[in-house]
C-alpha cells in the first residue's frame, strides 16, 4: 500500500499497482517516496482530469464493466475503473492547491 498525504486533506491509501499508475499519469517516478510540490499541483490536476476524460472516452458505449480484475502477482479484486480511482486523488490535489500544501507519499 502507498499512502498519499497532505496537510489539507485526509490520507488516501492505494494498492501499489494503482498508486504507481497514478504516478505515471502525474509524470512522477514510481519511487517509494515522493512529492508533488504546490507549484506542480496545477499541472498534476490537469493530468488527472485529462486521464479521467480519456478513460471515459475509451469506455463510451460499453454496456457493462468487468466485475473483477486481476491483481499483480495473482488473485482477483473487484473492478474499479481508472476514473473512479482518480477522483479521490483529484479532490486531494485540488484541496491541497487551494490550501497551498504539497502532497507526499512514502513518508
Amino acid at each position: 500500500m502507498i499512502t498519499f498525504r497532505s496537510d489539507a486533506t485526509a490520507d488516501i491509501m492505494m494498492f501499489d499497482d494503482v498508486a504507481k499508475r497514478m504516478m505515471a499519469i502525474l509524470g512522477k517516478d514510481d519511487t517509494e517516496r515522493g512529492i508533488v510540490t504546490v507549484e506542480q499541483l496545477p499541472d498534476a490536476i490537469a493530468r488527472l482530469k485529462a486521464a479521467i476524460a480519456e478513460d471515459h472516452a475509451r469506455h463510451a458505449g460499453e454496456q457493462e464493466q468487468p466485475k473483477t480484475e486481476e491483481v499483480p502477482g495473482g488473485g482477483q479484486r473487484a473492478y474499479v475503473g481508472l476514473a473512479q480511482r482518480i477522483v479521490p486523488l483529484l479532490e486531494m490535489f485540488e484541496c491541497s492547491l487551494k490550501a497551498g500544501k504539497p502532497i507526499v507519499w512514502g513518508v
